[in-house]
């Protein structure tokens, strides 16, 4: 005889509590699921931040590249970047025309001046630079009676005994190269020598005249 299955009640029904068992179920399932979720979520982001990064690095590469192959096209590029640098030429004002002009002139007149009074009579000469050397006009009178006695004014006078040259008789002559290289022929150099010495040793034309009257020379 063969077994039959033993027929389940259709009137039985679930086993209370069913509902508490499959609960750990669901909740894993749920777990999984939002984990999977922030997975997704978390790689998205980063996987935006990568995508951001790699756009913004080329365009910062682009930059430095454009500005490199412009430099290299046109080196002016690069140099118009940098400030100018000034030098101090460049802040030092423009000669005024007017002034260099004026001094120009000047130099000019002091020249044709000095050339006029070396041709000028040795008298004359004496008489117009007295006052460089600190005299009144009226030592000249002691300058010629001492210059007459001396040399009678004579540009080229020479004492072959004393090797004495000139309108002051300078012992020797070079001496009146510490005014000027044309002491031999020009007597406004001589005399501004003579009158130079004449100060220091003396300090009048009239104190010299005197030495002289009393000695014999000066």
């Amino acid at each position: 005889m063969s077994k039959h299955a033993k027929p389940v009640p259709k009137h039985r029904g679930a086993p209370k509590h069913a509902h508490l068992a499959q609960a750990p179920r669901k909740a894993a399932r749920n777990v999984v699921v939002m984990s999977s979720v922030a997975v997704a979520v978390t790689g998205v982001s980063v996987a935006a931040g990568v995508l951001g990064n790699d756009v913004a690095a080329p365009t910062a590469s682009a930059d430095v590249d454009a500005l490199t192959a412009a430099s290299q096209a046109d080196p002016t590029v690069v140099a118009d970047r940098r400030e100018p640098v000034l030098s101090r030429s460049d802040r030092r004002p423009e000669a005024d025309p007017a002034k260099t002009a004026s001094l120009e002139e000047s130099t000019g007149s002091a020249i044709t001046a000095e050339r006029k009074l070396s041709e000028s009579d040795p008298r004359d000469i004496a008489r117009a630079l007295l006052g460089e050397f600190g005299f009144s006009s009226d030592q000249f009178g002691c300058l010629d009676s001492l210059w007459t006695r001396e040399s009678n004014w004579r540009v080229n006078a020479d004492n072959p005994s004393s090797s004495a040259y000139g309108i002051p008789q300078a012992l020797p002559g070079s001496k009146m190269s510490s005014v000027g290289s044309d002491w031999a022929t020009n007597p406004a150099t001589q005399i501004r020598w003579g009158l130079g010495y004449i100060q220091a040793r003396y300090g009048s034309p009239c104190g010299a005249w005197g030495h002289s009257e009393s000695h014999g020379w000066y």
